[in-house]
């Protein structure tokens, strides 16, 4: 994958990302009915919605892809993967059960920052421009907060019935595990085979610099939708 080809992706990817019309946490119109209509429990629909959820997420993939970008081995990918599981299920559940209202644009704005956060620790920014060095644990941690509050916020948007609320929620966020780790592999696996090719260490740098575009790209037209609507 030569730089041109690798900046020619990374740009209609970001193209198709800004001509959509909902950027972050998306739920389909059929999909939302459903959940709206459901009453009772229903766990494997739930486990599905949350699965497909996650694997359309566009800022979860991208800030696990740059989570993931310089990760080699599979304890630390677990280990970051799961503080991001963890901080994800803690806010999605307790922000639903407990009724938590917070701006879904400023929520999806911080989101958005995670990604830059994540493409300037993979370019070494923080250290070399700051002379600090942020936990990587705890900053993965704490913006999987973030990622599960926003998703939090579009759940508390939908007329659920309180009827298998708390085991369909359950379900939803194993969904979004199981989702998550689909996605995950999808990543690992084309991470490898560009890893092995010779122009993974020419091209990182471009990666990065995109993805940290891609998500000041997410935190500015969030700021917009926050200020406009």
């Amino acid at each position: 994958m030569n730089l041109k080809l690798l900046t020619s992706r990374l740009t209609v990817i970001g193209m198709a990302l800004m001509c959509s019309p909902v950027f972050a946490h998306t739920v389909a119109r059929g999909d939302q009915a459903f959940i709206e209509e459901s009453t009772g429990v229903q766990i494997g629909p739930f486990i599905y919605l949350g699965a497909k959820h996650m694997v359309t997420g566009y800022d979860h993939l991208l800030f696990l892809f740059g989570v993931i970008f310089f990760l080699y081995r599979l304890k630390h990918v677990a280990a970051y993967v799961t503080l991001f599981a963890i901080g994800h299920s803690l806010t999605l559940i307790t922000g639903v059960l407990t009724g938590v209202s917070v701006s879904a644009y400023l929520v999806d704005a911080i989101i958005g920052l995670s990604i830059v956060y994540k493409a300037l620790d993979n370019l070494d920014a923080w250290r070399s421009w700051f002379g600090v060095q942020p936990n990587s644990k705890v900053a993965v941690l704490i913006f999987g907060l973030f990622h599960g509050l926003g998703l939090a916020t579009k759940v508390q948007d939908f007329a659920m019935s309180p009827d298998g609320l708390v085991p369909n929620l359950l379900a939803f966020n194993v969904g979004v595990e199981f989702g998550q780790l689909l996605a995950l592999t999808a990543i690992l696996i084309a991470m490898g085979y560009w890893r092995r090719s010779g122009s993974f260490k020419a091209n990182a740098f471009a990666a990065n610099v995109m993805l940290m575009t891609a998500g000041f790209v997410f935190f500015g037209l969030q700021m917009t939708g926050y200020f406009v609507a």
